[in-house]
């Protein structure tokens, strides 16, 4: 094959490279507004953080969070404990034995 052949060609593959970067540049943008509009963050081309940018008010909502986090998660724990304490008794021989003698004192009160 010769180049002449290709030359019929040319302006099609010429125009098939063209379309293809200008697809590839356009996923990239609907990428970046899509990051954008959701909340993620930006990222250069060697993975560095762009946006959004450390401020003030970002960090003290950080904070804010970090707390909260740390008393719900304690909060957590101490219903945890609880709850086991609950099991242990509704689950304890002891407790349904006297659940059971007063249910039968209450029927023997209902008879008289």
């Amino acid at each position: 094959m010769q180049f002449t052949d290709f030359l019929p060609y040319l302006g099609w593959i010429i125009g098939g490279a063209f379309t293809l970067g200008a697809a590839g540049i356009l996923a990239s943008v609907h990428t970046t507004r899509l990051k954008i509009k959701n909340g993620y963050p930006l990222e250069g081309m060697w993975g560095q953080s762009l946006k959004p940018g450390t401020t003030s008010q970002a960090q003290e909502r950080v904070a804010l969070l970090t707390q909260e986090n740390a008393q719900l998660r304690a909060e957590m724990g101490a219903m945890k404990d609880r709850l086991a304490n609950v099991e242990r008794i509704v689950t304890d021989s002891g407790y349904q034995l006297s659940h059971e003698f007063e249910r039968l004192k209450d029927k023997g009160q209902e008879a008289n």
